[in-house]
């Protein structure tokens, strides 16, 4: 008895479970199983996936909600600016708004609207990222004579793997024929590339540029150096190659008897514990006490 009358309220109301909810048979519902957050790099395509059930003769339209302003309607593009497109094939029920090429004004909401009456609308947002290759080893790089030149390259930001990461030195790519010892190893997955050059000679040195097919390139300057390299660049990562000029050019202004010098000399031995920012502006605030004790000092030396 319970069940036929259960029936009769399904076949008179017109209910239906497809799509994951009780949905009146006939009207139009979103289908909640598509992605509604999208990311996109700047000057590539970015899609918004609208899926409606049972639309029959009602349209689909999209809105940007920042300012109200109706892009399409049906597959009619109703702004004046033609990177907005509406695409949808016949029979199926994946309403697509395309913006291409996205730029970082896109980034924000966008509502796919269904004109039943009272309308029904679903919520998009959509995220425009600027995708810039980083060299991991910083902007300039000192590598001894002999030794290898191995560059990281990561593409950030990148929502989808580039299909290429092209090493450049100086406005040429990287040719592995020139000589032996170079090679290169690109993981999509991971959006990195890796650059070897095996036992660097001084003719390696130059501007060394990471260009991935979709984010704006990096470039390192290396430079391969004959000989024993200075305490302070030792390390290329290790600080800053303007701050190694400022260490070396405040040893080499300094006279041997003068006691900031000490200090100087034993930066390579105290970095571990303190930054070596740090130390320079200590240098800096006891240069004059040490400047007086050297003067007492060099005064009783001359009185004896």
């Amino acid at each position: 008895m319970w069940t036929a009358e259960l029936s009769c309220i399904i076949i008179l109301f017109g209910v239906s479970a497809d799509g994951g909810g009780w949905e009146p048979l006939g009207q139009p519902y979103f289908d909640n199983s598509t992605k509604r957050e999208a990311t996109a790099a700047v000057g590539q395509p970015a899609y918004l996936h609208c899926r409606v059930r049972n639309l029959a003769d009602r349209a689909v339209s999209w809105i940007r909600k920042r300012d109200l302003h109706i892009l399409t309607v049906g597959v009619h593009t109703y702004s004046s600016d033609a990177r907005f497109a509406a695409l949808h094939a016949d029979g199926s029920d994946e309403w697509t708004l395309r913006v291409s090429p996205a730029q970082p004004r896109d980034s924000g909401a966008y509502e796919c609207q269904v004109s039943t009456e009272p309308k029904i609308s679903l919520s998009f947002r959509l995220t425009v990222v600027v995708s810039k290759a980083e060299i991991l080893s910083g902007p300039e790089l000192f590598v001894r004579a002999g030794s290898d030149i191995n560059l990281t390259c990561v593409a950030k930001y990148a929502p989808d793997p580039p299909s290429f990461i092209y090493w450049y030195r100086g406005d040429q790519v990287v040719n592995y024929a020139q000589r032996g010892g170079i090679s290169v190893e690109t993981e999509q997955r991971t959006r990195t590339s890796r650059l070897l050059i095996a036992r660097a000679a001084p003719h390696d040195s130059g501007n060394y540029t990471c260009a991935p097919s979709s984010s704006e390139s990096a470039s390192v300057i290396v430079h391969v150096l004959s000989g024993e390299r200075p305490a302070a660049m030792q390390s290329s990562g290790s600080s800053p190659p303007g701050l190694n000029r400022a260490i070396l050019g405040l040893a080499t202004a300094t006279t041997v008897s003068s006691p900031r010098l000490w200090l100087v000399l034993a930066l390579p031995a105290i970095t571990t514990q303190v930054t070596t920012i740090t130390l320079l502006v200590a240098i800096a605030l006891i240069s004059p006490a040490l400047d007086l004790i050297n003067y007492v000092v060099n005064q009783g030396l001359n009185s004896r």
